[in-house]
């Protein structure tokens, strides 16, 4: 099993910046993609970015691109989102999840998911 958990989140004025974090436990992290997926109220869980185990490859949303950067340290077993310029639009329970090394960018392809850490960006 892998457990996840989810922190940094909080609340932020447009422009502002943000780094999410994911610790994980429980088995080998470099072996696992990491993504990130949020979910607005009354939305659907939408993704955000992903990683794949080696750090080498990386995919994010239209909405997000330029602006948003996933990142890991393998030797913390820790999964990063630095967020900036951010926008009310942003506003969201960001939740990271693991799978198999070739998950992408949806959501059934992951096997485990934190707790979320919610976002607020005030306009």
């Amino acid at each position: 099993q892998v457990q996840l958990v989810e922190s940094g989140g909080g609340l932020v004025q447009a422009g502002g910046s943000l780094r999410l974090s994911c610790a994980a436990s429980g088995r080998t992290f470099s072996n696992y993609a990491m993504g990130w997926f949020r979910q607005a109220p009354g939305k659907g869980r939408e993704f955000v970015g992903l990683i794949r185990g080696s750090g080498g490859t990386t995919a994010y949303a239209d909405s997000v691109k330029g602006r948003f950067t996933i990142s890991r340290d393998n030797a913390k077993n820790t999964l990063y989102l630095q967020m900036n310029s951010l926008k009310a639009e942003d506003t969201a329970v960001y939740y990271c999840a693991a799978g198999p090394s070739y998950s992408g960018a949806y959501s059934h392809m992951y096997n485990y998911w934190g707790q979320g850490t919610q976002v607020t960006v005030s306009s």
